[in-house]
């Protein structure tokens, strides 16, 4: 295996891990805070592995926009999730998988994207970026 190809795996690894922990981290502690499990037990699904890694298709881009001012890139990574995000739940929910539901949130689309995170995906975004840019 060549060393780009190396990278883009671990990379992806990276990308899935860190995504599918934050997850844990995110479901969990708001089961606590909805006061339904004080054992912070999380929610997640395998799917969820593969899309987080796909984050890993940015490095083109964090590597554009090194230097560029941290609003624009946390807004360009925002809507780049929120792109993932809504593409890959869209074809899950068509096969019957989507290990997420919205639409009892105010600021969702069609029950597959909730614009009131995009602060979260805003630092998630550049916590990939981090992860992204190491050498």
């Amino acid at each position: 295996m060549n060393k780009r190809l190396k990278k883009q795996a671990s990379n992806f690894l990276k990308c899935g891990l860190m995504g599918w922990g934050l997850e844990c981290f995110w479901t969990g502690c708001g089961s606590l805070c909805a006061g339904k499990d004080r054992k912070m037990h999380c929610e997640t699904s395998l799917w969820m592995f593969p899309i987080y890694g796909m984050a890993s298709v940015l490095t083109p881009l964090c590597h554009a926009m090194e230097g560029k001012n941290v609003m624009l890139r946390g807004s360009v990574y925002t809507t780049c999730i929120f792109l993932a995000e809504y593409s890959t739940g869209t074809w899950l929910k068509k096969k019957n998988c989507c290990p997420w539901d919205y639409s009892d949130a105010k600021s969702n689309y069609k029950g597959i994207v909730r614009f009131d995170y995009a602060p979260l995906w805003f630092l998630v975004g550049l916590m990939y970026e981090k992860i992204l840019l190491k050498e």
